[in-house]
């Protein structure tokens, strides 16, 4: 009898996750593609502002996906959703989302940004033709943090794409995009 109220117990428990994980991703995507080019651009330039490293990549880079707001939540087992700009040579190219799910040890909700520099034609060509990007399968990413950063040039990159994470808020222990799926979506 304990084990069917255990049993119970978790499949409410993970139900109620799912939903304010489903919850939480519906509402957040943004209004119109002009909102999402205008939110895109002002994460750019406030990332290569800030990141002198970033500045450089920017600089060789074949194209960036920007993806300005994504909404990370959890309680055991967790999502995050967010929409980007995919942009080459300055003009939108096409529109992506972000989409994890996650499980383990967390708890908590948290809202961060990042932008992956395309670095060769691989990445962009793997991006435009799959069917959704598993960050951790295909093309070579880097997630650059501090430790990393100050030891990589531009004139010592050899990996396909590198991602930098930004405007990081909310509580949660960590971040990740290992895991995550980039897809093609209309606007």
């Amino acid at each position: 009898m304990m084990m069917n109220a255990q049993l119970i117990f978790h499949r409410f428990f993970l139900m109620t996750v799912v939903m304010f994980s489903l919850t939480t991703v519906s509402s957040h995507a943004a209004e119109s593609a002009e909102d999402l080019n205008r939110e895109a651009t002002q994460a750019l330039q406030s990332l290569l502002k800030s990141n002198s490293i970033a500045a450089e990549f920017s600089k060789i880079a074949k194209a960036v996906i920007v993806f300005p707001n994504i909404v990370k939540a959890g309680l055991v087992f967790g999502g995050s959703y967010g929409e980007g700009v995919l942009m080459k040579n300055g003009s939108v190219a096409g529109y992506y989302n972000s989409v994890g799910i996650s499980w383990g040890l967390q708890a908590g909700a948290q809202s961060y940004g990042y932008v992956l520099f395309l670095m060769n034609d691989k990445a962009i060509n793997y991006l435009e033709k799959s069917k959704g990007w598993e960050v951790g399968v295909g093309p070579s990413v880097v997630v650059m943090n501090e430790g990393v950063a100050k030891n990589v040039s531009t004139t010592t990159l050899k990996d396909d794409a590198y991602a930098f994470i930004f405007d990081m808020q909310g509580l949660m222990a960590s971040i990740s995009i290992e895991g995550t799926k980039i897809s093609q979506i209309k606007r």
